[in-house]
């Protein structure tokens, strides 16, 4: 069954000092864009997240924060560059004599200054922290698919739903398409025989002349067999297990194409208005197409 692209994931779980927050959101994105945002500290982790969640998701814009909170863990290491510091506050007052400009340099203004105090978070086990941001992960992910396989199953249930209705007028349009020549024999009879008041003499051969060119212009028979054909394939990749959005939308596109085509060589009016409908139908499935994976 198909799935959706969009969806939301989050878990949170506490080891030892340490409780891991991950939230993943999953957005319609032509191609796969994996987007992480965690600390510093698990920032060589990276790499390692994207090649998971793209074990999972194929497709999609898919966004991942991480966050680490420590309950019980020694203070950060912060440390003050003294020696900067005081050539910062020479600086200062030496600017301020030469611009004769008479205010003291106070504290602040000099801890506002670059690289004055530093501080540095207390090192990561990162094989340590992997482990456990793994088993977080997979419990975020695990929600988040059943959610694309939840929303998937109902965007599947109205492709079935519109399909029906494309399947029924493009059967009318090919029933109809038959009586076509003979509909249009009898017109050009109709309308020679109203204009001449039964004067002029019909030419059998100029007649069936006239009707094979409009034969020509106007079998949709091809167009139709080769939409149905579409719409079996659609019917077929919808009920896959595998990533087909793009699949689908490629074959959308054909159906649109042949829709215009038929659209284009029928004049019943009848037939015409089918078309119209059967254009809104492939519509409404082309914005639900954008959904899925």
């Amino acid at each position: 069954m198909i799935k959706s692209m969009t969806a939301f994931g989050r878990t949170e779980k506490t080891f030892g000092e340490r409780t891991y927050t991950v939230e993943i959101r999953c957005l319609n994105h032509r191609y796969c864009d994996i987007r992480v945002h965690m600390p510093p500290q698990l920032t060589p982790l990276e790499e390692r997240v994207k090649k998971l969640v793209a074990t999972r998701i194929s497709r999609g814009r898919v966004e991942i924060a991480v966050a680490v909170r420590h309950t019980s863990l020694a203070p950060p290491k912060i440390e003050v560059n003294v020696p900067l510091a005081k050539s910062y506050y020479e600086a200062l007052c030496g600017l301020s004599d030469a611009l004769g400009i008479r205010e003291n340099v106070g504290i602040q203004t000099v801890l506002d200054m670059k690289g004055i105090i530093t501080v540095t978070e207390p090192e990561e086990d990162i094989e340590k922290a992997w482990t456990t941001l793994l088993a977080c992960l997979e419990e975020a992910l695990q929600a988040v698919n059943s959610m694309r396989a939840s929303e998937g199953k109902a965007i599947c249930d109205d492709f079935q739903k519109r399909l029906g209705p494309v399947e029924n007028g493009l059967s009318q349009i090919e029933e109809s398409a038959a009586h076509v020549v003979s509909d249009y024999q009898n017109r050009l009879k109709e309308q020679i025989a109203r204009l001449t008041d039964g004067v002029v003499e019909l030419d059998p051969d100029r007649l069936a002349q006239e009707v094979a060119l409009l034969c020509a212009k106007s079998d949709v028979t091809e167009e139709v067999v080769r939409a149905k054909s579409h719409l079996k394939q659609f019917r077929s990749m919808i009920e896959s297990d595998s990533p087909v959005g793009r699949s689908l939308d490629f074959l959308l596109q054909e159906l649109n194409r042949e829709v215009n085509t038929i659209g284009s060589k029928v004049g019943d009016a009848r037939l015409s208005q089918i078309v119209v409908t059967l254009k809104s139908e492939l519509e409404k499935i082309r914005e639900q197409v954008q959904n899925v994976e």
